[in-house]
């Protein structure tokens, strides 16, 4: 098991995970999508109609799965691996400053050696188009490879 800052470490590191949400008729839809972590939020982007944003709307409980590694170790017949799931509900965010604030460490994650300028002109260029998504952790758990836990000792 990971502690709870290594699992957040992971977060923070990571660059898309698996977003899982439930679907039409009741199955399940995972979306692979980018994201950014921030004081046990996960936010993502994306247009404001389509498949996702009617799951979100249906139900509110959702998860997230982050891979950090994923090592195949064919000789040993298994794999050196390190993810994190996290539990929580989602929502379409409403709010235009907590969007607004949301979509720029987005950006800042992304893009990091922009300035705010740029940031804000390409803000401004989608704003329109944007749907901002608002994921509040309730649950955060993660695993890695015995092998992995040892080295780190």
């Amino acid at each position: 098991m990971l502690s709870i800052d290594e699992c957040i470490d992971t977060l923070n590191k990571g660059t898309s995970g698996v977003l899982a949400l439930l679907g039409d008729y009741d199955y399940p839809y995972a979306i692979p999508i980018s994201y950014v972590y921030c004081n046990s939020k996960l936010y993502f982007h994306g247009a404001k109609s389509g498949h996702k944003i009617d799951a979100i709307n249906k139900c509110s409980k959702a998860s997230f799965c982050v891979i950090d590694q994923d090592k195949i170790m064919p000789e040993e017949y298994t794999t050196y691996y390190r993810s994190v799931i996290a539990f929580g509900n989602i929502h379409i965010m409403e709010n235009e400053i907590e969007i607004k604030k949301a979509i720029d460490d987005l950006a800042k994650k992304y893009y990091p050696a922009d300035n705010e300028t740029g940031r804000n002109a390409e803000i401004e260029k989608e704003w329109k188009l944007l749907c901002m998504i608002e994921f509040s952790i309730e649950h955060l758990s993660g695993k890695e490879a015995i092998e992995l836990a040892k080295a780190k000792q």
